[in-house]
């Protein structure tokens, strides 16, 4: 009689697709409470947490006097700007007061324990990134004003308790601001902005001018231009300015005492990232000649020591793989918040002393998956399209197996393929523990994410890939990697599904209208009519397309060649599509236009638009019921069953 627990330890065969997870999509959502930005005032940190069961509210948290977790905000605010569309840090204070920009009327709000939130600032208005002076007396933000027609005014103002509840402004004279930062003295401000048709990657400039009360005069450009980006300014108690530059190719750290730039780090590495939110923080001057930073090398995160009169970096071997939120907690302390590669997201501290670390907030919800069960992702580099002289060229990867214990494939079955393709398109994706992934791998299919030329973490020429070739470039790569996959045997290929959103929908539409490669396409609020983004997107992308494709009106003919719904003459494969109502960035005319088309076209064709939702899903039910409507959607499509309960959605000219 064969032994029961071996039996018991033998995997069931299925097929790839229908193997029984653990992870549910209601669990994946709940569980994707995450953590956000962190800062500290008083030896004593405070966080913002996001609460998908809340219809997405976004909580701020701090520890009490006796190390208790404790909620500053009342139920029903929600901390979060809207400045840009995709916000930021939205919460400082301002000596013992704590200001906090509130989601629903965009206002400021002044928060204190047990009393109701005072709204300080005027409708029409909007706050982010703020920084206070030593004294607290003064408070400087960037504010974008929607009062007028036409597009809003992004300014840099200080506000104090007695002048006017608009602030005054001190800066006014680019498209664009960021980073204002007042000196350790409060007698100068440093800040940054650019124009249009730049991205804040594109382009920057560092201005330093000399404060009065209400008043900011002798502005001097320290830095950047039209082909530098510079980002993160930050006062050192002795007076010297330091920022982030990318003027050498690579994201480093750089200071200014007066004269003329100094570079701190030569590291063929990123320490930056693109400016999409307000307040990122990168590095942190830690007060005794020594900064932290993170430094992302082919889309990983280390953290380093940084010597900053040698300007070497000692790195510290911790257990993550991604970094945010820097900050410093005492003479001893450091904290950030850390990804790791079978975890999720953490507020961790760091004993400077000797590197080691501890976990002080998790989000509020059970780990949801097994570390056996966690796909690991494998780095890999693969040829693409030649550049634009010839050279050969390599693009990068990160491949995750089917992964789960309990299951195993019929005989000779290779897995179905999801390629998947971050946003930005600046963006990039690394290993860190993404439970959309998981809830796949775990499923039998096999996963790629694509860091297209274009892609950040890989240094300035990398990403100026995608310069002019936006729908050229990056389905280029999805290809080459499908490509290098199949003929490794690793894949099916004739099982290639490619799922994305935003910037990354764009390319899951064109790889369904100008390539055969693809049996479906996952598109979350993606890009169908390059004019149409044109005009209707908002102020911070509104000239994005001149770079990533032409300026108009001269290049009108190449965003007709490059929108996926002048060309669906050879579309041949399934698609579904999901959109927020609510979205500034991506409008849903968008996403209703190319369902429409798809559905007269005769293929296979789902549509789910969200009421509440924005440019991301951040609603509970909303997530669960995308992730179960994309399942039913596979199953159909690809020809397997899914397991356990998915709940259908409406399939246009799907065939009996």
């Amino acid at each position: 009689m064969p032994d029961q627990a071996a039996q018991a330890l033998q995997p069931v065969i299925a097929r790839h697709g229908a193997w029984a997870s653990p992870l549910s999509a209601a669990a994946l959502a709940t569980a994707s409470a995450s953590i956000g930005s962190a800062r500290v005032h008083g030896g004593r940190l405070y966080w913002t947490e996001s609460r998908p069961d809340e219809g997405g509210r976004i909580a701020l948290l701090t520890f009490d006097d006796g190390g208790r977790v404790t909620e500053i905000t009342p139920r029903g605010f929600s901390v979060r700007t809207r400045v840009h569309e995709y916000g930021g840090i939205a919460f400082v204070h301002a000596g013992e007061r704590l200001l906090a920009c509130r989601d629903d009327d965009q206002r400021l709000h002044w928060l204190a324990a047990g009393r109701p939130p005072q709204p300080l600032t005027l409708p029409g208005l909007r706050y982010a990134d703020g920084a206070a002076t030593a004294d607290g007396a003064r408070t400087f933000f960037v504010r974008e004003d929607h009062r007028a027609a036409g597009e809003p005014r992004n300014e840099i103002v200080v506000l104090d308790p007695a002048q006017p509840p608009e602030g005054t402004v001190l800066y006014g004279e680019a498209d664009f601001v960021a980073f204002p930062r007042p000196s350790a003295d409060a007698s100068r401000l440093a800040f940054v902005s650019w124009n249009h048709p730049l991205m804040p990657w594109d382009g920057t400039r560092l201005q330093v001018g000399e404060l009065t009360a209400d008043s900011l005069h002798g502005l001097r450009t320290i830095a950047g231009g039209d082909a530098e980006s510079v980002s993160e300014p930050c006062w050192d108690a002795d007076g010297t300015l330091y920022f982030l530059s990318d003027r050498d190719g690579w994201c480093n750290l750089y200071r200014w005492r007066g004269g003329a730039p100094e570079q701190v780090t030569r590291l063929d590495a990123e320490i930056g990232v693109p400016l999409w939110q307000f307040g990122p923080a990168s590095y942190v001057l830690l007060g005794d000649g020594r900064a932290l930073a993170r430094v992302c090398r082919n889309a990983i995160d280390t953290l380093a020591l940084i010597d900053l009169d040698r300007g070497t970096a000692t790195p510290l071997p911790l257990p993550y793989v991604g970094y945010r939120s820097l900050g410093r907690l005492d003479a001893r302390t450091a904290f950030a918040v850390a990804s790791a590669e079978d975890d999720l997201p953490a507020l961790i501290t760091i004993d400077l002393r000797d590197g080691s670390h501890a976990i002080v907030r998790r989000p509020a919800v059970a780990p949801p998956l097994p570390t056996a069960l966690v796909s690991r992702g494998e780095p890999i580099e693969f040829p693409t399209t030649a550049g634009p002289g010839g050279e050969r060229r390599t693009a990068h990867a990160f491949f995750f197996a089917p992964r789960n214990p309990g299951f195993a494939a019929q005989a000779g079955e290779l897995p179905p393929l999801i390629v998947t393709l971050h946003g930005g398109p600046t963006a990039h994706h690394s290993t860190d523990l993404h439970l959309t992934k998981q809830f796949f791998t775990t499923r039998g299919f096999a996963v790629v994410d694509v860091n297209y030329g274009g892609s950040s973490g890989f240094g300035r020429a990398y990403r100026e890939r995608l310069r002019g070739q936006w729908g050229v470039v990056d389905l280029a790569d999805a290809v080459a990697a499908v490509r290098f996959l199949a003929a490794a045997g690793r894949v099916d290929p004739k099982r290639i599904v490619i799922r994305g959103g935003s910037a990354g929908g764009y390319t899951v539409l064109c790889a369904l209208a100008f390539t055969d490669v693809f049996a479906a396409g996952i598109n979350y609020f993606g890009i169908a009519d390059l004019e149409m983004l044109a005009a209707d997107t908002h102020k911070f992308e509104s000239r994005y397309t001149d770079g990533l494709i032409a300026p108009l009106p001269q290049g009108r003919e190449t965003y007709r060649a490059r929108s996926p719904i002048h060309h669906l003459q050879r579309l041949d494969a399934a698609l579904i599509t999901f959109q927020g109502a609510e979205d500034k960035a991506v409008p849903p005319e968008q996403s209703r236009a190319i369902v429409e088309a798809v559905r007269a076209r005769g293929r296979p064709v789902a549509y789910l638009e969200f009421d509440g939702e924005q440019h991301g899903f951040r609603r509970a039910g909303n997530i669960t019921r995308a992730l179960q409507a994309e399942m039913y959607f596979l199953g159909r499509v690809l020809g397997f069953t899914p397991a356990g309960p998915v709940e259908p959605v409406a399939i246009d000219n799907l065939p009996a």
